[in-house]
């Protein structure tokens, strides 16, 4: 498949419709290595990865499950539920994780931005392979008590989960934007 048809094809597979088999760990070797020849202005490689997979996916929904019920005792059963679910249906999920140097040339904006690129060619390597995946955030990429129990350091943040797996359903087309609606041309 060319990149530009690749591209226009580009779609979110619900993490909800993903099962095994997953990719392997070359494969998911491949999908890292290929999401590192993002833009990465002064070499900061200002990411890194955490692989959520196995049985550990589902001791990280119980924990999830544990923490909203300790956010809001009164949370209904299905919202719990909804949260102890949450990594349980794709088998891989990588965390792409901001590394950030503060106080660099390079703005804290650029290196975010970075990490953005990543999760974007994440997803595309992903697509590439054969594979639906999606990018999620949800409250626990922003929650201290969660985010610590992940590793997350202090100049660090979540910048998305990519859950990623076969799905036996074909990834919903959602309605884009105009480019018209989007296009200006400067004039000065």
């Amino acid at each position: 498949m060319n990149l530009i048809k690749m591209l226009d094809q580009r779609r979110s597979t619900p993490s909800r419709t993903l099962h095994g088999p997953g990719p392997n760990a070359e494969e998911v070797r491949q999908m890292l290595t290929s999401a590192l020849r993002v833009p990465d202005h002064g070499k900061l490689a200002p990411w890194r990865f955490l692989k959520i997979q196995g049985d550990t996916r589902l001791a990280l929904g119980d924990l999830l499950a544990q923490r909203a019920l300790e956010l809001d005792a009164n949370a209904s059963e299905s919202i719990i539920e909804k949260d102890r679910a949450r990594f349980s249906f794709a088998p891989v999920i990588i965390t792409v994780i901001a590394r950030l140097t503060p106080k660099h040339k390079v703005p804290e904006q650029e290196q975010i931005l970075s990490g953005g690129a990543v999760c974007f060619a994440l997803l595309q390597a992903a697509q590439g392979l054969g594979y639906g995946a999606q990018w999620l955030t949800g409250w626990a990429a922003y929650d201290p008590v969660i985010t610590k129990k992940l590793g997350i350091e202090e100049n660090e943040c979540i910048l998305g989960f990519i859950h990623i797996g076969n799905s036996d359903e074909m990834a919903p087309e959602r309605l884009r934007p105009k480019l018209e609606d989007l296009l200006s041309d400067l004039s000065l």
